[in-house]
């Protein structure tokens, strides 16, 4: 069994569980993604990125 702490999406708070005993709001984990050089989804993130922010600037 792996146990890693989460952070509440809607309080803030940390938990380990799946699911914030505060308030009930979806954990997620307060960590970065591992970096690599080898990259392999970087294009499609970046390019992702470009799009929201131009979706945003309308």
């Amino acid at each position: 069994m792996d146990i890693n702490m989460g952070k509440c999406m809607e309080c803030g708070s940390y938990s380990l569980r799946d699911a914030c005993p505060k308030c009930s709001g979806r954990v997620v984990t307060p960590h970065p993604p591992r970096f690599s050089p080898e990259d392999k989804y970087g294009h499609y993130r970046r390019k992702l990125k470009k799009l929201v922010s131009e979706e945003a600037s309308k």
